[in-house]
């Protein structure tokens, strides 16, 4: 093998870059954009005179992909978090405020302690999550777990729309039973919340590159793929605005693009093509950030709450039908729910609303039959990305894991 041309810099990307030129492969990395990261980034907001990521992403100790890659990088230390496994909720209608607390093993002894496990829950309600293991394909999340009462609406609603960003009426089961097997059913050791202590690039990004760049790997930002040349079965060719690079016969080729960019290199390929925004919004004000760092909130159109440097940032996901929402009506709905939950003053301070408008692709059971695999038609080309078959949903995890199996199938 001579190189591997991997094409896009998000996480799928640089996981499978970074992969590579640990084992000594020789990599040129093509991004369309001018940064690496996709995403999953930071950048300097003129607006609020502060550096933002452009999203919220919560880890778990548990996703090893991601730990795995971090460690590769030297950014493992770069993560922050509470020393114990807890998740704090404010309900804004009741005015209750309450956390998930997990024990370190596997055995789920939390469960049995009234004021670590969700309020107005019994002990025998979570043996009910059995119901995730035997999860098919067509179940969906409100159909298989609606009828659990409060730990439905107080943590297994909340906690699906964060991870599949798809409303839980018409939302996938089995993905989230999948993010469950790898977290909560390990118990606490694997729960660990963790987000990075300065921001996204700093964790991801920057050290991935300098990784890359240690190892020998060529970078061609600012090129835009827009076509693969083909012939007997294989990539010869990469053709773009500024693109003209021939795959030798002993090269192999990672596409780690958003889907529909790979759908218009492949045609043919079979991708998802319905998706779910993701709308966060940062204000430059300041919290409690209390034992954990973040907060969930129930019953206002504020679900989680990041205290961070300069700012307080909210995610809002499976925001479809907030897209069209004047951005000062959003902040100033936003800003009730933090008054309410934080007792900050009524005067709304500078804001930033950043859309997503295609951030994940829809969990539906529709969706997933169309995720493809690594494999594709020719001998020299592979997949990546978090809308591959991974298994989980459109997450860093998957996104990582997806590079990682791409890089092990060149």
């Amino acid at each position: 093998m001579n190189r591997v041309h991997v094409i896009g810099a998000g996480m799928a990307g640089l996981s499978a870059a970074t992969s590579l030129a640990a084992r000594g492969v020789s990599v040129v990395l093509y991004e369309a954009a001018k940064w690496g990261g996709g995403r999953c980034r930071s950048y300097d907001d003129a607006t609020l005179g502060c550096r933002l990521d452009n999203g919220n992403h919560l880890l778990l100790s548990g996703n090893r992909s991601t730990m795995t890659y971090l460690d590769r990088i030297g950014a493992a230390d770069t993560l922050v978090g509470p020393d114990k496994p807890l998740f704090p909720f404010i309900d804004l209608v009741s005015g209750a405020a309450w956390t998930l607390r997990l024990n370190r093993g596997a055995t789920p002894w939390w469960v049995l302690r009234k004021t670590w496990r969700v309020p107005g829950t019994t002990p025998r309600d979570y043996w009910a999550l059995r119901r995730l293991q035997r999860a098919k394909p067509d179940d969906l999340v409100e159909n298989l777990l609606g009828t659990l009462g409060p730990l439905y609406d107080r943590l297994l609603e909340p906690l699906s729309i964060a991870a599949l960003n798809t409303k839980p009426d018409v939302a996938a089961a089995a993905p989230l039973a999948a993010v469950v097997a790898e977290s909560i059913a390990l118990g606490g050791a694997a729960s660990m919340p963790r987000y990075p202590a300065i921001g996204l690039s700093e964790s991801f990004v920057d050290p991935a590159l300098a990784f890359l760049r240690a190892h020998g790997a060529e970078f061609r930002f600012g090129a835009r793929v827009a076509g693969l040349t083909v012939s007997a079965n294989r990539v010869t060719g990469l053709v773009g605005p500024n693109v003209d690079e021939i795959i030798d016969p002993d090269d192999r080729v990672i596409l780690a693009t958003p889907p529909w960019v790979a759908a218009d290199l492949l045609p043919g390929l079979i991708v998802p093509n319905a998706f779910e925004a993701i709308l966060n919004l940062h204000f430059r004000a300041g919290i409690d950030a209390g034992k954990a760092g973040f907060y969930g909130l129930l019953g206002g159109v504020a679900e989680w709450v990041f205290e961070k440097t300069e700012v307080v940032s909210v995610t809002i996901s499976a925001a479809n039908d907030r897209l069209d929402t004047d951005p000062q009506t959003l902040a100033a709905e936003v800003w009730s729910d933090l008054r309410r939950g934080f007792g900050l003053p009524r005067t709304m301070p500078p804001y930033r609303v950043v859309r997503e408008k295609r951030a994940t692709f829809a969990a539906t059971p529709a969706q997933l039959a169309r995720r493809p695999g690594p494999a594709t038609s020719l001998l020299n080309l592979k997949l990546a990305g978090d809308y591959t078959a991974t298994g989980l949903p459109s997450t860093i995890e998957g996104a990582i894991r997806s590079g990682e199996t791409a890089a092990s199938m060149i």
